[in-house]
């Protein structure tokens, strides 16, 4: 991934600042809410692999449709925690492969469960599927977690044993989904030997760690899918670092999308 150059980072921290001031008012945050202001505009030429993530809250999803819009991959949800599964997690799992896109299944960490259990819930419920993406583990904070965030060591335990039990079971790396804040209390100064996908949906990620997959939007809206309450009508984005050609070598895919470049 090619490095920002010294001037370009100074520039962006400062164009987040004044986003972050614009913020304060209630003219900046209407602006900063409805998209008028954005500082993440990844360029298709740089980052011409894009690709969305979904879960229940997008409701039923024709995924013929949602696989016109300019996207190359999809990652669904399946399982969170040690026993939950997503209830559309099947059918999405089923209609996303039968269109060019390349598909994965994330899990959603718990701070409260076993990492085996939680690894057990998942294998369960994810079919190991050829040609597909590697599996993903959500990590962010949830509920009062930001506010007492978990021992790190603890937390490392499960994740690294779920880690270790993803790896064994579908031969793929797993990646690992996660925010600034998290990386930094948990993965900073240790990093597993995994990708990282990074969110960052305010401005590109000047600071954090190296990213393969990088979410730059949170709240996009594109046909193909219910929305059936104001907050599953917005749908997340997410760009690779790299080319076409990279995307497949990095997780060993076979070719689906050959106007693809």
């Amino acid at each position: 991934m090619a490095r920002l150059s010294r001037k370009k980072r100074i520039l962006l921290i400062v164009l987040i600042l004044l986003a972050v001031l614009l913020a304060g008012t209630g003219a900046g945050g209407w602006l900063v809410y409805t998209g008028r202001i954005r500082l993440n505009h990844p360029s298709e030429s740089r980052y011409p692999v894009r690709g969305v993530d979904v879960s229940h809250y997008q409701g039923k999803i024709d995924w013929q449709v949602l696989s016109a819009q300019s996207i190359q991959f999809a990652y669904i949800k399946a399982t969170e925690g040690s026993s939950l599964v997503d209830e559309y997690f099947a059918q999405n799992w089923k209609d996303a492969h039968e269109t060019p896109l390349y598909v994965g299944a994330y899990h959603f960490f718990s701070f409260d469960s076993p990492g085996q259990s939680q690894a057990e819930n998942f294998i369960a419920t994810v079919p190991d599927t050829e040609n597909a993406l590697p599996p993903v583990i959500d990590l962010e904070y949830y509920g009062d977690k930001a506010k007492n965030p978990p021992e790190r060591d603890a937390v490392r335990q499960e994740l690294d044993a779920l880690i270790r039990a993803l790896e064994a079971h579908y031969g793929k790396t797993p990646v690992i989904y996660t925010t600034y804040s998290c990386y930094r209390q948990y993965l900073k100064g240790d990093m597993p030997d995994c990708p990282i996908w990074y969110r960052s949906v305010y401005a590109p990620p000047v600071i954090g760690p190296e990213w393969t997959f990088w979410q730059y939007r949170c709240d996009a809206r594109l046909p193909g899918y219910a929305g059936n309450h104001w907050e599953q009508k917005n749908i997340d984005l997410n760009v690779y670092r790299g080319s076409y050609a990279e995307f497949l070598e990095e997780f060993a895919l076979t070719d689906k999308q050959t106007n693809t470049e």
